[in-house]
């Protein structure tokens, strides 16, 4: 008969030690936040694809407190670069949003959403309640998800971990997860 695993993490930084023992419905909890978020991203990028989206009023309303309100006037300024903008936000919060569903490059899709996340927190600057709003909230639940490896559950990660290319390359290995 074989002993259980007990699920353990523990975490030394800086010569701090965290350890833990996190219940066994935790990994349903990581799933089942991977395809909210999954699931959030995909219908946020595809009503942008489908609607008629465009940023600029977003980037050109920036509030002129928020650290990123020159940057993000001169993106809404420049046409070519709104051009471009108005075809990247949708189409990386889809592929964002299929990559979470499917668990396929959840880490590399957890950094793309978390940027993304926190370029909307400068961008949607209003700190009078806090400095806590829902996008870096988003963020960090991006983050999360990637520290977490989530599309090792249910995921195709797990599966794509064990291709020989990633034997070959094991630096891939950041991207899964």
């Amino acid at each position: 008969m074989q002993t259980p695993t007990i699920n353990r993490l523990e975490s030394r930084l800086g010569g701090v030690t965290i350890d833990g023992r996190p219940h066994q419905l935790g990994v349903w909890a990581i799933f089942g936040l991977r395809l909210l978020m999954g699931w959030v991203m995909l219908a946020a990028g595809w009503s942008k694809l489908v609607g008629d989206f465009s940023a600029y009023g977003y980037l050109a309303n920036v509030d002129p407190a928020s650290p990123a309100s020159a940057i993000f006037g001169a993106m809404a300024a420049n046409g070519t670069l709104m051009a471009a903008v108005d075809v990247i936000v949708p189409v990386t919060q889809v592929l964002i949003g299929v990559a979470l569903l499917a668990g396929a490059f959840v880490r590399l899709a957890a950094l793309g959403a978390s940027i993304q996340m926190v370029m909307f927190y400068f961008g949607s600057w209003d700190v009078a309640g806090g400095l806590v709003n829902d996008q870096l909230v988003y963020a960090a639940v991006f983050l999360a998800l990637g520290a977490l490896a989530a599309g090792r559950i249910l995921g195709v990660d797990r599966y794509l971990e064990s291709h020989p290319i990633v034997e070959r390359y094991p630096k891939l290995r950041y991207l899964l997860g």
